[in-house]
């Protein structure tokens, strides 16, 4: 009886598994498009038709909402450098960073070989109005600048100011109405936040990657040869960015601007783990001072810092293995005369912490010539605070503005005199100059000089504009004028003029 229940119940399951199997496949051969193809030796139909497929983002992990409102705001910049232009340094002659990072070609610096040498890079549109910002090195020493919109507008750029201490260069072109990304606040970024890193590439357009923030602060030494004010407290991230997205924007997932990226971590030239921004709070200061006073306005504490280890910490006593131990100071130190001494920990600026002189650089460049902060240091065990009043490179507070009419051509002597271009004063690594027109039919032409010359000196006497050229030809009595400068292709010249 048993076996026969057993045989039975055999029997029911077999039919059950049949009909299940026999029901599935004329669901699915009922649901097959007429087109349908056959595999070869079945009876299954196949279709390649697509169906809607929604994609459910866990919440604040959503990349295309950003991706779409950064891309049209992020430009390519192209550059042009005539052959007779003085050429970008070489592989020997560039920082160890770009000789290993970029290699012998990146933005802005390649060798010059036969007909004009080009360049490119990225850059972000911050103002509707045509305001770009992108990185000096990008348009370095370039005669020609162009700026083409994710739209494949193409507009020719001026140069508005550079700063090489933080990498960053202010371009205008003359558009409006463009689309532009807003600034966020870099300080409240964080080490695993998820980022964006958007480019304009040569040949490729908008270019967007994900990756996290790996660190804040972090220091490479790229910007050393800009001089012993250059600052260095780079978001890095490891969103990959390769040349010729320097210059282009790091977003946060709201399509807030956080950075510029600069540079990348590479022995080849190609992105290999590692890339560096300079956080938001830094560019918008640079861009900031561009646009008030023509010049950036360079805050400094005025002290020669050494960060604390455990070596250091065993050496000096100290009680604490953070913060930024002041080794010595500046001439005319803000922080020495705000009674900070040799020895001193500093651990805070204005509240936020610091253990790293670019964590400290970041928080001071912020600040103009006259600004008060407050700095929190630590001496032989006590915590201490010290309100200090930040100065410039010659030791004052004073905020250093272009003189608005420098920029006033001036007629003198039957000769037009104007000041050189921010970006002919870069092309041609120049601190100032007047350049001069219409040469022959003024006293000038018994020189011998010729039109587009660039006047640096005269009898020793630097000229950065017109007022200057005015000022020497009227305090000089008799005798000849020794008159310095260089031409737009590089040239130096050297010519008399008897008065």
């Amino acid at each position: 009886m048993k076996t026969k229940q057993l045989m039975l119940g055999l029997m029911l399951s077999a039919m059950v598994g049949g009909g299940v199997a026999v029901g599935s496949y004329k669901l699915l051969d009922d649901d097959a498009p007429v087109n349908g193809q056959q595999l070869p030796n079945t009876n299954v139909r196949y279709t390649s038709a697509m169906r809607t497929s929604d994609v459910v983002v866990p919440e604040g992990l959503n990349f295309v909402t950003s991706a779409e409102l950064v891309t049209p705001a992020v430009v390519h910049v192209t550059t042009e450098y005539k052959v007779q232009a003085r050429r970008g340094p070489s592989a020997s002659e560039m920082h160890p960073f770009f000789r290993d990072f970029f290699g012998d070609d990146f933005e802005g610096y390649q060798r010059q070989q036969q007909g004009p040498a080009m360049g490119s890079g990225s850059g972000v549109i911050i103002a509707s109005n045509g305001y770009v910002v992108t990185n000096n090195h990008v348009i370095d020493r370039a005669d020609k600048i162009q700026v083409i919109l994710d739209d494949k507008r193409t507009y020719e750029a001026t140069l508005v100011g550079t700063d090489p201490n933080t990498d960053i260069a202010l371009l205008k072109i003359n558009a409006d109405n463009l689309p532009a990304l807003r600034y966020g606040n870099s300080d409240n970024v964080k080490v695993g936040e998820w980022v964006l890193a958007v480019g304009n590439p040569f040949n490729l357009n908008s270019t967007v990657t994900a990756g996290i923030v790996s660190a804040k602060g972090r220091n490479v030494g790229i910007l050393q040869g800009a001089g012993n004010m250059s600052v260095e407290s780079f978001i890095q991230t490891d969103a990959a960015v390769n040349p010729g997205n320097s210059g282009g924007a790091l977003v946060n997932l709201n399509g807030d601007l956080i950075g510029i990226n600069t540079a990348i971590a590479s022995q080849t030239g190609s992105f290999a783990g590692y890339s560096f921004a300079v956080p938001s709070s830094i560019v918008s200061k640079v861009v900031d001072d561009l646009l008030k006073f023509g010049e950036v306005q360079r805050a400094l504490l005025g002290v020669q810092m050494q960060e604390v280890d455990s070596d250091l910490a065993k050496e000096k006593s100290l009680k604490t293995l953070n913060g930024v131990y002041v080794a010595g100071f500046s001439e005319s130190s803000a922080a020495k005369s705000a009674g900070i001494e040799q020895g001193d920990v500093i651990t805070e600026i204005n509240g936020v912490k610091v253990n790293t002189g670019a964590q400290l650089q970041e928080q001071v460049t912020r600040y103009r010539p006259g600004d008060k902060i407050k700095v929190t240091y630590l001496r032989g065990g006590s915590n201490k605070t010290a309100n200090v009043t930040l100065r410039n490179a010659s030791g004052s507070t004073e905020i250093v503005k272009r003189d608005p009419n420098s920029k006033k051509a001036m007629t003198i002597d039957g000769a037009k005199f104007e000041a050189a271009s921010k970006q002919e004063l870069n092309k041609l690594d120049i601190p100032g100059g007047v350049k001069i027109t219409g040469v022959e039919e003024s006293a000038f032409a018994e020189t011998g000089m010729k039109d587009g010359f660039i006047i640096t000196s005269i009898d020793k006497a630097p000229t950065n504009a017109p007022q200057d050229v005015d000022k020497v030809l009227k305090g000089t009595r008799r005798g000849g004028l020794l008159i310095e400068g260089v031409y737009p292709d590089g040239r130096r010249a050297y010519y008399a003029l008897g008065r």
